[in-house]
């Protein structure tokens, strides 16, 4: 199994510029995202960058970067970018996220493994159980819906299903309910197939990439996961990643 690993990482960001390059207890944010994709089963780790200053600082770190066009949409026009790059051969690439810096390598084998299965999907994603009332009413942890296989039916900002014959405050109480972590697997051809497609009406109404695959038939294997990471967004989220790291020591 030939797995490559390559994260995204923009300069630019609305509420935290220059987000990779973040100091994290003595780290930047996307080093220390680089050291636990490399704890994996992953035979590459890669960082997929607009920017000069990104691609130096991981080449300065022992990393390998790859300048890609600073006009892609989106995160996964950036990976294939790289991949295209790259010129060499995968069974599958996993786009893991440059702004979280706790990602598990367990995760990223869970992916993996996916596509060592006799019928490997063409796309793979993780999904996580909700425990709170806080995380299901969300907005920004997207949750979704499984056919019996594991597949993807839907990704949503509202929780899905609405429960008719409950009140919302017990809605925990009487369905399992799993909220979407946004790491990414592909087949190569999927991946160049899938960047080729316009935008969709429920990806724009949700703003969520996802729905535009499964729109265009695409079906999306989950994995689950109970492991919990920490993205960051925010000035806020580099607060609350500093005292995890507290914690961790």
């Amino acid at each position: 199994m030939h797995a490559i690993g390559i994260i995204p990482a923009r300069y630019a960001s609305t509420r935290l510029p220059g987000k990779p390059l973040v100091d994290l207890g003595g780290k930047s944010m996307i080093q220390r995202v680089v050291e636990q994709a490399r704890r994996s089963g992953l035979s590459r780790v890669v960082v997929a960058t607009d920017d000069e200053r990104i691609r130096r600082h991981v080449e300065g770190f022992g990393g390998e970067a790859l300048l890609t066009d600073p006009n892609h949409p989106s995160g996964t026009d950036r990976v294939r970018d790289a991949y295209e790059q790259l010129g060499v051969s995968a069974d599958c690439i996993i786009n893991i996220q440059g702004d979280e810096p706790f990602i598990h390598p367990a995760q990223i084998d869970a992916l993996v493994q996916l596509f060592q299965r006799p019928d490997p999907p063409q796309l793979a994603t993780l999904v996580k159980p909700v425990l709170s009332a806080e995380e299901l009413f969300s907005p920004h942890l997207p949750k979704v819906v499984l056919d019996a296989a594991g597949y993807a039916l839907y990704f949503s900002r509202h929780p899905l299903p609405y429960q008719r014959q409950q009140p919302s405050e017990q809605w925990l109480t009487h369905h399992r309910y799993l909220r979407h972590i946004g790491l990414y697997a592909y087949r190569p051809d999927v991946l160049t197939e899938i960047t080729q497609l316009p935008p969709s009406p429920l990806e724009l109404a949700e703003s969520l990439e996802q729905l535009r695959w499964l729109e265009n038939g695409y079906r999306i294997l989950t994995a689950e996961t109970e492991l919990e990471t920490i993205g960051i967004d925010t000035p806020e989220d580099v607060q609350k990643a500093l005292r995890h790291l507290g914690t961790r020591d």
